[in-house]
């Protein structure tokens, strides 16, 4: 699973978080083990555009700013933190196929520098969580703490803020 950012440029200005032909702005499930002489990795058969045309073969999920730490938990769920543009930051749980809505919105919230509608039939699934600029501006993604030590984290997805240094569950 690799995390790949936007590619820049306020506002994903060249639309690569929703352009299924690009894999920038997605997360990527990808088999390094399984290639093929000359070929640097496979594609996991199961991978949910594997054999649908107009998407590369190796998105898992899409619609992604700035996926900054990815991690699974006991039950195999993949976390995202997702370093929001202007106003918001978000942790998403990953679906396969999933599209997460950057850049026609940021959190739950439309992104006002967008102006054209999602095409009509897209669904964009919620964060888990977000927060604004005024709590912080950098979400850095964390783990779901399953020990014993500290019964009041057990359970809880950790995370931090790198502008701001906070720690949260």
């Amino acid at each position: 699973y690799v995390g790949v950012g936007d590619g820049g440029g306020a506002g994903d200005t060249a639309g690569n978080a929703q352009n299924t032909d690009t894999l920038l702005g997605k997360i990527l499930r990808i088999d390094p083990a399984g290639a093929a002489l000359g070929t640097p990795y496979a594609i996991p058969a199961d991978n949910p555009f594997a054999k649908k045309g107009g998407y590369r073969p190796e998105i898992y999920a899409l619609g992604m700013r700035n996926p900054w730490g990815l991690a699974f938990d006991s039950q195999n769920r993949l976390w995202c933190a997702d370093v929001g543009q202007d106003l918001w930051e978000e942790i998403n749980r990953i679906t396969s196929g999933g599209n997460y809505g950057w850049s026609y919105r940021e959190g739950t919230k439309p992104f006002p520098k967008r102006t054209d509608a999602a095409p009509e039939g897209t669904v964009f699934i919620d964060p888990i969580h977000e927060y604004n600029h005024a709590a912080g501006l950098s979400i850095t993604g964390g783990f779901v703490y399953t020990g014993s030590k500290v019964p009041e984290l057990k359970n809880r997805y950790i995370y931090g803020d790198y502008r701001f240094g906070t720690v949260w569950a």
